[in-house]
Parts: structure tokens; C-alpha cells; sequence
């Protein structure tokens, strides 16, 4: 477990072993996300684009709306 202090003006620095572990550098776009009683600082993909290529490869979200909605109607028969 790592820490950090927040300064005056809320800042926190990233211990460098984690920027370095996750590529956060300098003008990188992170987010705080609160989920409650606890906090997360995600970084933002470099490249959306190439990121997210292929992370559907092989899955029709249209064909598995309909499966879902065949589902449902065969339940409220």
C-alpha cells in the first residue's frame, strides 16, 4: 500500500512506482471516481480508439437485445 499527502490545494502526487506501473505521465487525463467510502484514480487510455479496438470482436449487442427481448416475452407469456 502506498500513501500520499493532499496539500493545501487538494493535490495529491502519484507515488512514481504506480505511475510507472500504470505509463501515468505528465498531461495525462485521470478519473476520480467515488464509489462512497472509497476512492480511485483511473487513467485515461492514451488512444481510446486503439484501446478499445476489439473488445466486442466476435459479439453482436443487437443479436443479444433480441435474445434478451425474445426472454422476456416468453416469461410474460
Amino acid at each position: 500500500m502506498k500513501t500520499a499527502i493532499v496539500s493545501k490545494k487538494g493535490w495529491v502526487v502519484i507515488p512514481s512506482e504506480i505511475r510507472e506501473k500504470y505509463k501515468i505521465n505528465k498531461g495525462d487525463m485521470v478519473s476520480i471516481i467515488d464509489y462512497g467510502d472509497l476512492i480511485a484514480i483511473i487513467p485515461y487510455p492514451k488512444d481510446v480508439i486503439k484501446e478499445s479496438a476489439g473488445m466486442f470482436e466476435g459479439k453482436s449487442l443487437t443479436k443479444a437485445l433480441i435474445e434478451s427481448r425474445k426472454e422476456e416475452i416468453a416469461k410474460e407469456r
